[in-house]
C-alpha cells in the first residue's frame, strides 16, 4: 500500500511538471508583453496579458502591481460612468493583492505605503465614507509608519480626521485631533530631515565645484520635487490646525490633562511645543509646563524653552546661556540646526539682528539645505535698508544683498522656492534702477555697509 502511494505521487509529479513549466513560460511571456506596452503607456494593449499574469501568477513580479495601478487609474480616467464602479473596485482589490504578494521591497516592509495608497484611492474615487478612509489611513500608520511617507497621503490622514471632527462625528474629540496633528507633523519633520540629509550631500558637492553625475542630477530633481510637496502639504496642515489650536482652546485642554500626563515626556514636549508655536507662551501655564518638562526630563528641548522664559523676562544673557546649553546637548546636526534656527527667530523677533543672522548662519553650517535660514537673513538685510549707507542710493543697495540671499534660499530648498523667488524679485524692485545706476556712474563698483551687516555688494553692470 505504501509503495502504491509513493508510485501515485511520483506519477502525479511527472504529469504536472510539464504543465507547470508551460504555465510559467506563458506567465513570463505575458509579463514581457504587458510590461513593454505599459512602458510606453499603451495600456489598452497591455491590459489583456497583464490580467492573465495577475490571475495566473500574481507573485511573479512586482511590476504586475506597480504598472497595474497606473493602468487601472488610466481606465478610470478614460472610462464611462457605467464602468466607474467596476474599475474603482478593481483598484482597491489590486492594493489588497499587492499587499498579499509583495509586502516587502528589498526585505524592507512597504505595507504602510501600499495601505495608505489604498486609502488615498478610496478618498479620491469616493469608494468609502470618511470614517472608513480614516481607519484605512490609520491602519497604514499603525502597521508600518516608516513606509507611510507620501506627503499628500500623510496630509489626508490628518485631513480626514479633521473633517470628521468638524462634522461632529461621535468619538472624534479636539484632544484626538491635536494628538494626531502632533504625530503627523512629527512624521513630516522626520521625512524632511531624511530628505535634507540626501540633499546636503549633493549641495556640498556643488559648493565644492564638483560636477554632478547623471544619477545625482536625477536624484536632485526627485528630491526637489519631494521637498516642494512636503513644504506645500505641511503648510496646509499648519493652516488647518491654527484654526483650532488657539490659546483659548489649548490652555484649558492642557490644564485639564496636566495631572494625568505630567509624567509623560512625549505629551509634555508636545504640549510645550504647541503652546510656543501658537504664541501662547505668555500664559502663566506655559511656565508650569516648561518647569515640569525640565524636571521630568532635562534635555536640549527643555533647555531651549527655559531660554524662552528667560527671554520673556528680559534676561537676554540668561536666555542665551540656556540656548547654548540646548545646542550643546543635541548630538544630531539636523536637530542642532532646528534649534539654532528657532533661536535665530527669537533673536529676530527681539530686534537682535546681528545675533539672528549669526544663529541662522550656524544653522546653515549644520544643514546647508535650510532655505528658510537664508530667507531670514534676506529679510533682516531688507529690514535694515534705511540704517545702512550714507546716501539714498547706498541705502537702497542693501536690497541687492537681500535679493542674493533670497535667491540662495530658493536654490537650496525647493519647498520654499516660489516664496524665495517672489521675495528676491520684490527686493530687486526696491533696489536702485538702471537709470539711477547710469546717473551715479558706478556700475560694477563695490558698496560696503558699515552697519551691523558688515558686508558689501557689487552694483550690477548695465
Amino acid at each position: 500500500m505504501k509503495f502504491y502511494k509513493i508510485f501515485v505521487f511520483w506519477m502525479w509529479v511527472i504529469m504536472i511538471s510539464p504543465l507547470a513549466a508551460q504555465n510559467n513560460e506563458e506567465c513570463m511571456q505575458n509579463l514581457s508583453i504587458f510590461a513593454e506596452y505599459a512602458k510606453v503607456k499603451n495600456y489598452a494593449e497591455a491590459y489583456g496579458p497583464w490580467m492573465s499574469v495577475r490571475k495566473e501568477c500574481p507573485s511573479l513580479n512586482v511590476a504586475i502591481f506597480s504598472y497595474g495601478e497606473r493602468m487601472i487609474k488610466d481606465r478610470i480616467k478614460k472610462g464611462t460612468y457605467e464602468t466607474l464602479d467596476a474599475e474603482t473596485g478593481d483598484l482597491i482589490k489590486l492594493y489588497d493583492e499587492w499587499l498579499e504578494n509583495f509586502s516587502t521591497k528589498k526585505n524592507v516592509s512597504v505595507k504602510g505605503d501600499i495601505i495608505s495608497s489604498k486609502a488615498q484611492a478610496m478618498l479620491d474615487y469616493k469608494t468609502a465614507d470618511k470614517m472608513e478612509v480614516y481607519k484605512t489611513f490609520d491602519l497604514a500608520y499603525q502597521t508600518d509608519s516608516k513606509s507611510f511617507n507620501k506627503p499628500k497621503e500623510l496630509y489626508n490622514y490628518f485631513k480626514t480626521l479633521y473633517d470628521l471632527y468638524k462634522e461632529g462625528t461621535n468619538g472624534v474629540s479636539m484632544e484626538q485631533l491635536f494628538n494626531k496633528y502632533e504625530e503627523v507633523s512629527e512624521k513630516f519633520e522626520l521625512e524632511s530631515t531624511n530628505l535634507a540629509k540626501k540633499l546636503d550631500v549633493i549641495l556640498k558637492k556643488q559648493e565644492d565645484g564638483i560636477p554632478l553625475n547623471s544619477r545625482e542630477v536625477k536624484s536632485k530633481r526627485v528630491y526637489d520635487s519631494y521637498s516642494k510637496a512636503m513644504g506645500t502639504f505641511l503648510s496646509n496642515l499648519d493652516v488647518i490646525i491654527y484654526k483650532e489650536a488657539t490659546c483659548v482652546n489649548l490652555v484649558p485642554l492642557f490644564k485639564k490633562n496636566f495631572e494625568e500626563f505630567k509624567t509623560d515626556a512625549v505629551w509634555m514636549k508636545r504640549a510645550v511645543n504647541r503652546m510656543d508655536k501658537n504664541e501662547c507662551s505668555d500664559d502663566p501655564f506655559f511656565v508650569t509646563l516648561v518647569e515640569a518638562m525640565h524636571t521630568l526630563d532635562p534635555s536640549a528641548d527643555s533647555a531651549y524653552y527655559l531660554g524662552i522664559l528667560k527671554d520673556k523676562t528680559g534676561d537676554t544673557k540668561g536666555a542665551l546661556e540656556y540656548y547654548e546649553e540646548s545646542i550643546s546637548l543635541h548630538t544630531d546636526p539636523y536637530k542642532k540646526a532646528k534649534i539654532l534656527y528657532k533661536i535665530a527667530v527669537k533673536s529676530k523677533n527681539a530686534g537682535r539682528k546681528s545675533s539672528a543672522r549669526s544663529y541662522a548662519r550656524k544653522a546653515l553650517r549644520f544643514q546647508p539645505s535650510m532655505g528658510r535660514a537664508y530667507l531670514m537673513i534676506s529679510n533682516l538685510y531688507a529690514g535694515s535698508a534705511n540704517e545702512c549707507g550714507e546716501t539714498q542710493f547706498n541705502k537702497r543697495a542693501v536690497y541687492w544683498l537681500a535679493a542674493q540671499m533670497a535667491y540662495k534660499a530658493g536654490k537650496v530648498d525647493a519647498s520654499i522656492k516660489k516664496l524665495a523667488l517672489k521675495t528676491a524679485r520684490s527686493y530687486e524692485g526696491r533696489a536702485p534702477s538702471k537709470t539711477e545706476i547710469f546717473t551715479e556712474g558706478n556700475q560694477g563698483a563695490s558698496i560696503k555697509f558699515d552697519c551691523w551687516i558688515k558686508s558689501s555688494v557689487k552694483v550690477p553692470e548695465l
